[in-house]
């Protein structure tokens, strides 16, 4: 089934800016292709537009007839995407786009991710500032970047150009759940120096792979097998018995690891191999729910000319046993919600340097204050050479006297016919940052179905997208 298919569609627009952007490279960082692509949309238009030195754009559009003094609406979504694909992949981000295949009612990418985090909230926007034909009050398009990354992009945001009272995020993966609150969440970095001696003993690999993986946040409560941790237990395991040479795992801070490898030296493997072989049984029984094909293996490679001095081996292989990861804490308040979590996201070497980054999140402050020190001490505890902060975002705090969260379930109800939800989510969303700058501003977070986010299984559902299209053009006259 071809993407013709999506002409056809009320969201016909949306699906049509959506494969526009889809064409311009924008991964965490990379995102000036895609910033200067909205401005010259918006000049294209005769429209007001502000781009400032991260590359956040903002562009308005004055009110339909009839609607033309009423309270600004500000939209908001991120221009940057996680970047993955499967192993087999060819796929440049840097330069090839996006491959969009439908099938059924879904819209995936062909063997990468699709964009639609969040892509489909800056479509969402172009069609309405491209239209001739819908009632809008004001309109203020805030398109922010580096919200994969840190955040980086709203942290720079001013209210300077924004008049808006009412702000609709659309960074939310399930459609007629409409959220109200996130977690804040810091990102920890952990270095130890790497010193290496020649190696004369048998060198081996241990290699996880096949992981669900997924995003840290929103699928962080299926308690998925994180490929780092799993590693750091076999090793440590037969830590004494064992010099490490080669480590790494992991993709991005805010993705579950999905593999991770090591190679390491022994004297005599025949008396730890019953160990390993017995331990990973074990965690693929722990996991045989969650992650049902993870896969373990252990093989005798090329000897290592080099290996990590012991010390230094040794100390990296107890904290990988020592940081936490996963579900931390559940919510006292929220039934279901998770409250803490950790994230051993990256393990890499870089300039003789080996790096960990590990992301918290937690709706409350002293929650997150007390995982953080527990890696810092963890840190310090194995003579780390560097521990720090590599970035860090407030949560958004329920307001009880929200007035869109009051009108959005009732719309969604007379436009679907379904019941909606007023939810808090686990993971990050701008709306927090954004209630900075813009204190006064009643907020609230949506989107369609999105499923595998930060996977190259990421996938979006049309229909769900038109159902959200219909919506959001009567709750914007009502609002």
């Amino acid at each position: 089934m071809g993407l013709e298919v999506l002409n056809n569609l009320e969201s016909k627009e949306v699906f049509r800016w959506f494969q526009e952007i889809s064409k311009i490279p924008r991964e965490s960082r990379n995102e000036k292709a895609i910033s200067d692509y909205l401005v010259s949309f918006a000049k294209d238009r005769n429209l007001e537009v502000y781009q400032d030195k991260m590359y956040n754009v903002i562009i308005k559009k004055k009110g339909t007839l009839g609607y033309e003094n009423k309270p600004a609406l500000i939209i908001q979504g991120h221009t940057d995407m996680v970047c993955e694909k499967t192993s087999d992949s060819a796929h440049d981000f840097s330069k090839d786009p996006i491959d969009l295949i439908v099938e059924g009612d879904t819209l995936r990418a062909n063997n990468t991710t699709l964009g639609a985090d969040d892509g489909i909230a800056i479509a969402i926007a172009m069609a309405l500032l491209d239209s001739n034909d819908i009632p809008h009050p004001p309109l203020e398009l805030l398109a922010t970047t580096v919200e994969e990354t840190g955040m980086d992009g709203a942290l720079v945001v001013t209210g300077e150009h924004l008049s808006g009272t009412t702000m609709i995020n659309i960074d939310a993966e399930e459609e007629g759940v409409f959220l109200v609150s996130c977690a804040g969440g810091l990102t920890t970095l952990t270095e130890f120096d790497i010193k290496r001696e020649l190696n004369n003993d048998d060198t081996y690999s241990i290699e996880v792979s096949n992981l669900k993986g997924g995003h840290s946040g929103i699928e962080i409560h299926n308690q998925r097998a994180n490929a780092i941790k799993v590693l750091g237990r076999l090793l440590h395991s037969v830590r004494d018995n064992i010099c490490l040479s080669k480590i790494y795992g992991g993709a991005k801070h805010n993705a579950i690891a999905k593999n991770a490898y090591a190679l390491f030296t022994t004297k005599d493997f025949n008396s730890i191999k019953s160990t390993l072989d017995s331990l990973a049984l074990n965690i693929k029984n722990e996991y045989r729910v969650e992650d049902l094909d993870i896969l373990i293996k252990i093989e005798k490679v090329e000897k290592a000319k080099e290996v990590i001095v012991k010390n230094i081996s040794d100390n990296i292989i107890d904290f990988m046993m020592l940081v936490p990861d996963g579900v931390l804490y559940m919510s006292r308040d929220i039934e279901g919600l998770v409250q803490t979590s950790a994230n051993n996201g990256i393990l890499k070497e870089e300039n003789n340097k080996l790096e960990f980054t590990i992301s918290i999140r937690s709706c409350v402050y002293s929650s997150l204050e007390e995982i953080k020190n527990i890696i810092e001490t963890s840190a310090k505890r194995t003579n780390c050479s560097n521990f720090s902060i590599k970035s860090s975002y407030p949560a958004w705090e329920y307001d009880a006297n929200s007035r869109i969260k009051d009108i959005a379930p009732d719309i969604y109800k007379k436009v679907t016919g379904k019941e909606a939800k007023i939810e808090a989510i686990h993971a990050g969303l701008e709306c927090g940052i954004l209630k900075r700058p813009l204190p006064n501003v009643d907020m609230i977070s949506m989107g369609p179905n999105l499923y595998d986010v930060h996977t190259p299984n990421e996938h979006l559902s049309i229909s769900s997208v038109d159902r959200v299209w219909k919506f959001l053009k009567e709750l914007i006259i009502n609002i």
